[in-house]
């Protein structure tokens, strides 16, 4: 049994099996995720999903010190390509974001691990029965959203924080009768 929410869409279905829950502490990874779950915002993630490989070529493998340097020209190249999410406030967000991201780098702090602060470096094992009962933010979202905001990160409210929390495995939200509860668990250290 899966989670309520995968559906049936062969994508959607690989990535709650495959991504969705699984602790991810790769620097590029998370910010790949920042990126996206910004650019999910007011949007369905299989929305997303169906455009992550061209994001992943035209943000060039979301690499933060190339995405950075993106100028007026690219940004407009990036806006006119129906294969993203083509929202200016978006593209711009996940521009200045690559720079905060590097600007944390400068100043000697490790991005991935900043972020893993928010649940004090471990996955934290939720236990719901049902979809109703997994929240849209938490106090820890919401510190993480406070914490990203205070550094120059946009996009990055509470329940997009959360989501991101979900996705990079900071948090396994499977529901306890999914096949992928146990195994996030284990992923984590702890015993299914």
């Amino acid at each position: 049994m899966r989670c309520a929410w995968a559906g049936s869409d062969p994508l959607y279905l690989a990535y709650h099996d495959e991504e969705w829950g699984v602790p991810l502490r790769d620097r590029q990874g998370l910010f790949e995720f920042l990126v996206l779950e910004g650019a999910q915002a007011g949007l369905s993630w299989i929305t997303v999903l169906k455009k992550r490989a061209r994001y992943r070529e035209l943000f060039d493998g979301f690499d933060p010190e190339r995405i950075a340097r993106f100028d007026d020209a690219r940004k407009a190249r990036l806006l006119a390509d129906p294969g993203i999410i083509r929202n200016r406030a978006k593209i711009d967000a996940a521009v200045g974001n690559a720079r905060a991201w590097l600007a944390l780098l400068e100043r000697g702090v490790d991005p991935a691990l900043w972020l893993w602060q928010f649940v004090d470096g471990h996955p934290v094992q939720n236990h719901w029965r049902t979809l109703a009962e997994v929240p849209v933010m938490t106090p820890a979202s919401d510190a993480m959203s406070k914490a990203l905001r205070a550094v120059g990160f946009k996009f990055v409210g509470s329940t997009i924080c959360y989501a991101f929390m979900q996705a990079t495995g900071m948090v396994n939200d499977h529901t306890v009768d999914c096949f992928r509860h146990g195994a996030c668990r284990a992923l984590a250290g702890e015993p299914a």
